[in-house]
């Protein structure tokens, strides 16, 4: 069932996306500088494009940058996960030590099904 509506939700982003770029097919010029600029400079880069290139790569880079921003935001808890990922595998070696050292000789068979899968 989520399947489905998932599809479903991606059909109506493709239909919504392929409307928006037909409807905004006009050729925009893109401008490095402004006018004024370019006189002054005598150089300029200048690129003709469809808007609906523009708005595409806006949204793309807008993505880009926040997916950027999440991962250096989320830095410390990562690390703070992994810490405490390597002290709890720690204390659960430690603990198998100690149950070894305090319940003395076993089964073999015993010891076997106790051990822990990696």
């Amino acid at each position: 069932m989520i399947r489905l509506i998932r599809y479903l939700f991606l059909l109506v982003l493709a239909v919504v996306l392929v409307v928006l770029a037909m409807s905004n097919r006009a050729i925009v010029a893109l401008q490095l500088l402004p006018a004024e600029a370019e006189t002054y400079l005598g150089m300029n880069w200048r690129v003709d494009v469809p808007l609906y290139l523009v708005i595409f790569a806006g949204l793309g880079v807008g993505l880009l940058v926040g997916f950027f921003w999440e991962f250096f935001r989320e830095r410390s808890f990562r690390k703070t996960a992994r810490k405490a990922t390597k002290r709890a595998q720690n204390l659960e070696r430690e603990l198998g030590r100690l149950k070894e050292k305090t319940q003395g000789p076993r089964d073999d068979v015993l010891a076997l099904l106790d051990k822990p899968r990696a």
